[in-house]
């Protein structure tokens, strides 16, 4: 799982949290406890895919323009992070004359892929107001 998920899922809360949906880079990085950089990166792929809006200038920043309950971990998860349980490298060569040193790769990239898809599945039935539900829940336990 990369980095960048578990930032969009953390910020989206973030903005969830706020009464007025909104806070600036440096906010965000400060409560995710990263550089303000990644934090802009990681917003900018979320503006590209709807989940949030920006406003310059004094007093702007990143604001929600989705509802938190109508928003996905699944949903952030093909903005920013589908396909990353896959390797970038996989043992084996296609070429070799043996069973299992010419067929590997493949079939891990499936079994990859598989778990990939369980993952999507799972991250669907868990949205943005849930993950702020439970946050809320656990500071009053």
């Amino acid at each position: 799982m990369n980095s960048e998920f578990i930032i969009a899922v953390h910020s989206l809360v973030l903005l969830a949290h706020r009464p007025d949906g909104m806070a600036s880079s440096e906010e965000i990085a400060s409560n995710v406890c990263t550089n303000p950089v990644r934090v802009r990166k990681v917003m900018s792929c979320l503006r590209k895919n709807g989940f949030v809006d920006t406003r310059e200038g004094s007093g702007g920043g990143y604001r929600l323009i989705r509802e938190p309950g109508d928003m996905t971990l699944a949903d952030v998860y093909r903005a920013l992070a589908a396909g990353s349980l896959a390797p970038s490298w996989c043992s084996g060569d296609p070429n070799a004359d043996c069973l299992v040193g010419s067929n590997m790769g493949e079939v891990m990239n499936a079994v990859f892929c598989g778990a990939d898809q369980q993952l999507e599945t799972y991250f669907q039935s868990i949205t943005i107001g849930q993950m702020l539900s439970r946050l809320t829940a656990k500071a009053r336990a």
